[in-house]
């Protein structure tokens, strides 16, 4: 297998897995449950109940699934617009992540594990995408 093909499965695997996080915090959104967190989850319930857990009235956990899917098919479609776009849209959530994380840390007060999970995965993702786009033919 070359190496292509390993950093798009790598890609794909990593964006799978931010929906999965991005999924469930829309999934606690929605059902109005209490985010499971390791040690409690106060931090946690106080970032998603905060004026910042919407973004111009959307839940922010909405906007990571659907950023997730978008990268995961821009990864999955062959050709050049979709490896730049894959590149695009990871740089572009991985900055929204890192002003979330701003937020949490310096406006919140406080920290929620599966937004840091996402950042951690976000962060694998864009080193995958770029790595993939460096390393492409043509």
């Amino acid at each position: 297998m070359d190496v292509s093909r390993k950093l798009t499965g790598a890609a794909a695997v990593l964006a799978v897995l931010g929906i999965a996080i991005a999924g469930y915090l829309t999934w606690v959104h929605f059902n109005d449950l209490s985010v499971v967190c390791v040690g409690g989850g106060e931090g946690c319930a106080t970032v998603q109940s905060s004026d910042y857990a919407k973004f111009l009235g959307v839940p922010v956990a909405v906007i990571g699934v659907v950023g997730y899917i978008l990268i995961l098919a821009s990864v999955l479609i062959p050709g050049t617009k979709a490896l730049n776009a894959s590149v695009f849209l990871t740089i572009s959530g991985w900055l929204f992540s890192a002003y979330l994380t701003y937020l949490e840390l310096f406006v919140i007060n406080a920290i929620c594990q599966w937004c840091v999970a996402s950042f951690v995965v976000l962060t694998a993702l864009l080193t995958v995408v770029v790595w993939r786009w460096l390393t492409a033919d043509g």
